[in-house]
């Protein structure tokens, strides 16, 4: 069950490998350390169409590259990139440090992609935690656009504070709608907080599972999606339902450098969407 945008192993499309030059249009801050950049093609034929789950590879000049995914709208607008970064790094603090009218370089999509279309017909569970919500805003944004394709749709989504919320404008306007379940929850709750407090596991509760109905897409700490499919695989859905994006360690892209190797998979190529049944049995080796 998958509509992956290519098959695991396959090699990249040879113009993901030429970097077009693209341009900031807007940037908003998440969280303290989080940005969302938009990007727009300095050329218009640089512009490259991309399924939901995948990345691509942003150069900041001068600095180097990293992998990140794409977190926009594919139903918005035709051409605009939309990526949510993390400074954790030299390459992500100079993209973080990008301003509105700045030049970087993007090489991709990479990686295959959530089973959105295979999807359609049965409920969709969507489980984010922090910034993993990032991979999944494409998935979701696609699933409410085409919203009468698909039975009940969730999202459950967790931060260790309300400081660690990104996409904080869309969570209000997803929260208002009717036709979708959104709960959110935070480990520790300061300030105003008056929403859920625990682990996003415990939200669970709030989105009743029909295992032969249901397809399940997990996106966040490694952590938290070994303890939400082994509570998924309790209740009854089957692991070839329960999808999962692992971005450990990638750095090229298309599976040369080796950084990202899983076992017998190198992530960034291979991935980083996997269903649970396929990549679960290496998430419980812990020297892996």
């Amino acid at each position: 069950m998958s509509d992956l945008a290519r098959r695991p192993g396959d090699a990249a499309p040879p113009d993901s490998m030429i970097p077009a030059i693209h341009r900031v249009r807007r940037k908003r801050q998440e969280t303290p350390d989080t940005w969302t950049l938009d990007l727009e093609p300095v050329d218009g034929d640089g512009q490259r169409t991309y399924a939901p789950g995948q990345f691509n590879m942003l150069y900041a000049f001068g600095v180097g590259e990293a992998p990140i995914s794409i977190s926009g709208d594919p139903t918005g607008t035709p051409g605009l990139l939309a990526h949510t970064v993390r400074a954790v790094g030299a390459v992500t603090r100079a993209l973080c440090g990008l301003r509105r009218g700045d030049l970087l370089g993007v090489r991709g999509p990479f990686g295959n992609a959530w089973p959105i279309d295979q999807a359609a017909g049965h409920d969709v569970l969507l489980v984010a935690g922090g910034v993993g919500l990032a991979p999944l805003r494409s998935a979701f944004c696609r699933i409410l656009g085409e919203r009468s394709r698909f039975g009940r749709v969730s999202l459950l989504y967790g931060a260790r504070s309300p400081r660690g919320l990104v996409f904080a404008d869309d969570l209000r306007r997803w929260r208002a709608r009717f036709d979708v379940e959104v709960e959110i929850t935070v480990d520790h709750a300061v300030g105003p907080w008056r929403g859920h407090v625990g682990v996003v596991t415990q939200l669970l509760d709030y989105a009743p599972i029909e295992p032969e109905d249901c397809v399940a897409l997990l996106c966040g700490p490694e952590v938290m999606m070994r303890y939400v499919g082994r509570e998924l695989s309790r209740r009854g859905l089957p692991a070839e339902r329960t999808y999962v994006s692992l971005e450990r360690n990638m750095r090229c892209g298309v599976g040369l450098c080796g950084h990202c190797q899983l076992g017998g998979e190198l992530i960034c190529r291979d991935g980083p969407v996997y269903s649970l049944s396929r990549i679960e049995p290496l998430l419980r080796i812990r020297e892996l």
